[in-house]
């Protein structure tokens, strides 16, 4: 199975067969892919990490399908229903939408109008009516009246069910509404009745309408997020009338009588409305989800590999400060390595205003530690600190950054941070955090979860794993 995986994976990556075959194999050995990328080029033909990453991610959806696969004939083959023809198509097909829809007339299934009226006897009739060579259905219908049917109108509804069903099966159906969802899809929110003052964050979706396909993956993320949390109504529609109308081609055929033309062409909007739509605009709405969280994905990791890899300050010592108005600023000196050497708390800012007292413990605590710069957080402030910092004469020679002090908190009550400084209380460990970011980011940064970082737009939303 592994020479046809190949063969699949080269056409669809564009790579050539042996450099595919080749890292399969390495991956099935249990090689990583920096091994690969770095130590295995030779036998690759040179695929960098992203390469190998690709091709080890459709090799796993490949093999998730086979699975799927063997579940999915298995299934059939105990029900009996298992032809070669449906053997060959589904183990032939590549696409997982494809394969679901040639399974679903063979999914077990709750109890449906469908099922309650064959269990009716109605079953027949439905057929009848389906091969559409009656005049009309009233004359069939009358014969299938007993207990549980008690007139023809009933008889007719019932059997009318089932067809909506078997045509709500119909993978040429489905995919013909599919094609339609994913190339002409409109997405629209609306707003909550009531909600419009709670909502406020979402103002911008309260009357908001967008062809689905080329929805950004931030509007998109903004408009799932604010249905989530009940703000916003979110449909995802395309021309119901025409697609009917197509369908009604499909199912109804050339020359039936008026009566039964009818009848299926009302059996088709039902099966459209009640039974097709849903699904697909639940998929078509998902597809568009995967796109955007790989889109907020990439974002989200381009900015963090800029952040991981800025330049540190290098050998230098650090006076840090986690800025605050009420309960002052806690301020950490480290020595080149990070290493805490000393704590204090200033109340340069209001209600304090304690200019004086905080100028000279600070101009104390930088003769007296050698402090070299001076990292200030970016929260609440910040901007306050800082102008207070550069109004003041250093007994040294000293720079002042301002630090991003995204996910501080996160790690100052973390295990790590308790493991590092237990006899400090969450203040002076965010505190430590932040002028540890500036003497060497990447070693600071990789403590905390990557989510907590904040250079994302929705990472908290995307598929989590």
């Amino acid at each position: 199975m592994t020479n046809d995986y190949s063969s699949i994976i080269a056409q669809e990556l564009n790579i050539p067969r042996k450099s595919v075959a080749a890292t399969i194999k390495l991956l099935d050995d249990g090689a990583t892919i920096p091994f690969i990328s770095r130590y295995r080029k030779e036998a690759t033909g040179a695929l960098d990490e992203v390469g190998v990453h690709n091709v080890q991610l459709r090799y796993e959806a490949l093999k998730a399908l086979t699975k799927r696969k063997e579940t999915i004939i298995d299934t059939i083959k105990e029900q009996g229903k298992l032809t070669a023809d449906l053997k060959r198509r589904i183990e032939e097909t590549l696409d997982s939408a494809t394969l679901e829809d040639l399974y679903m007339p063979f999914r077990p299934r709750r109890r449906t109008r469908a099922q309650m009226a064959a269990e009716k006897g109605l079953e027949p009739l439905a057929r009848m009516i389906m091969a559409q060579n009656l005049d009309d259905a009233a004359s069939a219908a009358k014969r299938f009246k007993n207990d549980d049917v008690p007139d023809v109108d009933s008889a007719i509804d019932g059997a009318c069910d089932i067809i909506a069903e078997w045509m709500s099966e119909s993978e040429k159906a489905r995919s013909i509404v599919r094609s339609r969802y994913m190339r002409n899809a409109v997405i629209s929110s609306k707003v909550v009745k009531g909600k419009e003052e709670e909502g406020r964050n979402y103002e911008n979706y309260y009357d908001f309408s967008s062809p689905l396909r080329t929805c950004t993956s931030h509007r998109l993320l903004a408009i799932l997020r604010g249905a989530d949390e009940g703000f916003l109504k979110v449909t995802v529609t395309i021309d119901d009338d025409e697609m009917v109308d197509r369908l009604s081609r499909l199912f109804v055929k050339a020359g039936t009588s008026d009566k039964i033309a009818s009848l299926m062409r009302l059996t088709v909007k039902d099966s459209y409305k009640r039974l097709i739509k849903p699904s697909i605009e639940s998929e078509a709405l998902a597809a568009a989800k995967v796109r955007a969280d790989d889109a907020a994905i990439a974002m989200f990791a381009e900015n963090v590999r800029q952040l991981l890899l800025a330049p540190p300050l290098g050998r230098k010592r650090v006076l840090a400060i986690d800025p605050g108005f009420r309960t002052g600023c806690k301020i950490v000196c480290l020595d080149e390595q990070g290493n805490l050497m000393h704590t204090e708390v200033i109340y340069p800012n209001p209600p304090q205003n304690d200019f004086h007292g905080a100028a000279f413990k600070l101009s104390r605590l930088v003769e007296s530690y050698r402090i070299d710069a001076i990292a200030v957080g970016n929260g609440t402030a910040s901007r306050e600190t800082e102008k207070f910092l550069e109004s003041l004469r250093y007994p040294r020679k000293i720079q002042i950054f301002v630090v991003s002090e995204n996910g501080a908190s996160i790690y100052s009550a973390s295990k790590v941070a308790r493991d590092e400084f237990p006899d400090y209380d969450v203040t002076v460990r965010g505190a430590v955090s932040i002028g540890r970011r500036l003497i060497d980011p990447l070693a600071e940064l990789v403590k905390i979860d990557p989510k907590s970082i904040g250079v994302g737009q929705y990472q908290h939303d995307v598929n989590q794993s």
